[in-house]
């Protein structure tokens, strides 16, 4: 009853004027970048929070407009992978397989507005999940310490390799590279300054924003430039935009356990939309065996990855609202905006922003129906996006990142930050080693330090203390099992791959 009351309430702010027009340009704006090749979420999110500090919102107003920007990727991700062939992002990687297909056939009107439906179903049945265990998961973790929190940010470091498509190893030496930056500042302890070679700028540490949109978005357009090939332009034809009956009919039941698979894939640490969807897809294709037509045009192909990706979306906030751990890329750049707005994620977030935390849950399921009703009529008009070419798009980029990162503080420093990260960037993704575990690193890394010198500190140094109680045993033992799991399924994925 309690949750009801907090959702009524949270639903009176999401209403309001100001916080239903950000949820609008959210939605739209977040569907545009979606559906462009390469940009994705993590790249949507992250170029727009300098314009969200900026313009004064306040940290619900913030996060509103953020999360609406999340959500609206994940349903525009579709658009190029049944259009183009080419994913928006990693989780519509699985939707290309089928959705193409349909496209070739003269049904890509017909895949995108069930892939619309799918997307709603699965971002809804993810808000209802959060409604419900978000405030559960407080509950259990509001008797946590500074060892068991020092164990969840184990937890989220061993399972890091599941965050991107990427190998272990390279994952692992992207999160060591971002604990490493992480430690540029002064030291909370000591009061001495740590690798910032003379510079004041650096004394506060590294700014996470104008790291972050350096790392995304202008490592993204150096790529373009490098490969002028990169154009995205369409001429064809997408028919309707509306299902019909025996195609919703046959597949409300994939669209059903797709979201389910997906929202328990996104509530794991370290898992997220791409794991969602590449589940729902396999899953579902084993299940229906011959029954099914998958990689040549079966609506179900389309239907069970899009939801699968959107409800891990949502699945993904669980654990960074109520623990502080981000179970995605794009989930980690909403904790930087938590952290650079001196608001930190965990049990007490709950307790301390409840209009914030209620009215981002509200705001979501207001969000998801304007998403309907702008992705099913309006498909359209977002694919002619895609006929922009890339030498036209990306100066628009540059400006909207330069501008924003600068006002920030006003500082010439930040810029240069910002262009350090972009090249850091680009080398990372020439080495096919992922940018996002930097982000954790540099996120976590100086959270995970204090716990840690909180824990010696009680104990006098005694390190048992890391391991005295059993929610840090069952902490470490989790982490274990999902490194495990990780590693058999990297190698089931190789085998399948081998066996086709």
């Amino acid at each position: 009853m309690d949750i009801l009351v907090f959702l009524l309430h949270g639903f009176a702010i999401a209403l309001e004027p100001q916080n239903l027009f950000l949820a609008l340009i959210g939605c739209a704006v977040g569907t545009l970048i979606g559906a462009l090749p390469g940009l994705g979420p993590v790249n949507g999110v992250a170029l727009l929070i300098p314009l969200a500090f900026n313009f004064g919102l306040s940290p619900t107003a913030a996060l509103i407009l953020l999360v609406s920007v999340y959500y609206g990727t994940m349903y525009g991700g579709r658009i190029s992978s049944i259009v183009l062939n080419i994913p928006g992002d990693e989780p519509a990687m699985m939707t290309t397989l089928d959705g193409y297909p349909m496209a070739l056939k003269g049904r890509g009107g017909e895949a995108l507005g069930l892939s619309a439906v799918a997307s709603f179903v699965g971002a809804t049945v993810a808000t209802i999940g959060l409604t419900l265990f978000a405030p559960l998961l407080v509950g259990f973790a509001i008797r946590f310490g500074p060892a068991e929190y020092f164990a969840l940010f184990m937890l989220a470091f061993a399972t890091i390799g599941g965050v991107t498509s990427g190998s272990f190893t390279k994952s692992f030496i992207a999160a060591g590279l971002g604990l490493l930056l992480g430690t540029v500042g002064l030291d909370p302890a000591t009061g001495v300054s740590r690798y910032t070679f003379g510079l004041y700028e650096l004394y506060d540490g590294i700014d996470f924003i104008a790291a972050l949109v350096g790392l995304f978005a202008i490592s993204e357009c150096l790529l373009l430039l490098e490969d002028r090939r990169r154009e995205t332009a369409t001429n064809q034809e997408l028919g309707s935009a509306i299902p019909g009956m025996k195609s919703a009919r046959k597949c409300a039941p994939t669209i059903a356990r797709g979201s389910l698979i997906g929202f328990v894939a996104g509530v794991l640490p370290g898992a997220g939309a791409s794991l969602g969807s590449f589940l729902s897809y396999t899953l579902e294709k084993r299940w229906l065996g011959r029954k099914g037509d998958f990689g040549n045009g079966d609506p179900r192909g389309v239907a069970a990855p899009e939801a699968g990706n959107n409800a891990a979306a949502g699945g993904a906030l669980i654990p960074m609202l109520s623990l502080g751990i981000p179970g995605s890329g794009t989930t980690a750049i909403l904790l930087a905006l938590l952290l650079s707005m001196n608001i930190t994620p965990g049990p007490l977030l709950f307790e301390q922003q409840p209009d914030m935390v209620w009215g981002l849950v509200a705001a979501l399921f207001i969000g998801n129906i304007m998403l309907l009703v702008l992705n099913v009529p309006l498909v359209g008009l977002f694919a002619r996006v895609l006929r922009a070419p890339s030498w036209l798009l990306m100066p628009v980029v540059i400006l909207v990142a330069f501008v924003g990162v600068y006002s920030l503080n006003n500082s010439a420093f930040d810029l240069y930050v910002m262009l350090a990260f972009g090249v850091l960037g680009y080398v990372l993704r020439k080495l096919d080693i992922p940018s996002v575990p930097v982000v954790l690193g540099l996120l976590l890394g100086g959270q995970m330090e204090f716990n840690l010198r909180r824990a010696m500190s009680i104990s006098g140094g005694d390190w048992s203390i890391l391991v005295s109680s059993g929610i840090s045993i069952g902490i470490y033992a989790f982490a274990a099992a999902l490194m495990a799991a990780g590693l058999l399924f990297a190698w089931w994925l190789k085998r399948e791959e081998a066996g086709r």
